[in-house]
């Protein structure tokens, strides 16, 4: 059945897509001293105007798909890539969305412009149809950008989160042989996790054969943080090193009666300096107080 409206719809996508292959150039010379590609693109402009291009040509494929509105149409994928990695960039400076975004905005005017020029008549309705059609694509585009935007911001954060957990996770050399992870904190999965991966690695990177675990400023320990810190445990000894835990308070050894959680396999001392006289004592060093030392402390 013949539906007019179809039928404008996928010519003016046509008329759309043949103007974006006709003017590259000029639009992507236009665009080059946008704000979006100009702050990225700061040393050379003709890096620019290749970026704006590849985007073009994108956005003619997704002229010809007749899915403007979509922002899966084939042709974003390309323009996901392209200005992606340009608002993740704008966004590590400090850009926020909201202004990538209008700044994306900002692309649809010049683009429009040209294309009414296309036109004899520029409020004719083939000309209104094909303007629509490019108005569309462009807020899709946007839509595209803002989305890949948000999503490579969430990414930053969780990196920056993973970033810190290990900067707060630190692997201590107490002696040679001797490591120590001093704990402070919540322990959560993610957070245990690093915990176990740093000190296996430090155990073979050192040869070490005691590993220290203080929780000392490990506010409250759940059945969870229990459980891991049994399964670094376990893995620390499969890598040929013995494990001690130390700072066990008081208030959580009441908690991990309560819970019934059985760390009777696990080798415990009250402080971390317990810990590393045991595993010295089992090496056969035998730390003991200066003369003088012990003679001005009386």
């Amino acid at each position: 059945m013949y539906v007019p409206e179809q039928d404008a719809a996928g010519s003016a996508a046509q008329l759309v897509s043949s103007f974006l292959e006709r003017r590259r150039e000029q639009i992507a010379q236009r665009w080059a001293d946008a704000p979006l590609f100009r702050s990225v693109f700061t040393l050379s402009r003709d890096e620019a105007v290749e970026a704006c291009k590849a985007v073009v040509d994108a956005l003619s494929d997704v002229a010809v798909s007749g899915r403007p509105e979509h922002i899966g149409a084939p042709g974003f994928t390309t323009v996901r890539e392209q200005l992606g990695r340009m608002a993740a960039t704008r966004a590590r400076t400090g850009s926020t969305p909201a202004q990538i975004a209008d700044e994306v905005a900002a692309l649809r005017e010049p683009a429009v412009e040209l294309l009414r020029r296309e036109f004899p008549e520029p409020h004719c309705a083939e000309a209104q149809e094909s303007v629509l059609t490019l108005t569309l694509i462009m807020g899709t585009l946007r839509l595209v950008v803002m989305e890949t935007t948000l999503s490579e911001g969430e990414d930053l954060i969780e990196r920056q989160r993973l970033q810190l957990i290990e900067a707060a996770t630190p692997v201590i050399s107490l002696w040679e042989g001797t490591v120590a992870v001093p704990l402070i904190g919540t322990l959560d999965s993610a957070r245990s996790q690093v915990v176990m991966e740093s000190l296996l690695e430090a155990i073979v990177d050192q040869r070490a054969r005691y590993a220290i675990l203080d929780i000392t400023g490990v506010p409250t320990v759940d059945s969870l943080v229990a459980q891991h810190l049994m399964k670094t445990v376990a893995a620390a000894r499969l890598m040929g090193a013995e494990c001690i835990v130390s700072g066990i308070r008081p208030a959580i050894a009441q908690t991990i009666v309560q819970l019934g959680i059985d760390l009777g396999s696990v080798l415990t001392r009250a402080s971390l300096a317990d810990a590393l006289a045991y595993a010295l004592g089992r090496q056969g060093i035998e730390v003991t107080a200066r003369a003088d030392a012990a003679a001005s402390a009386r």
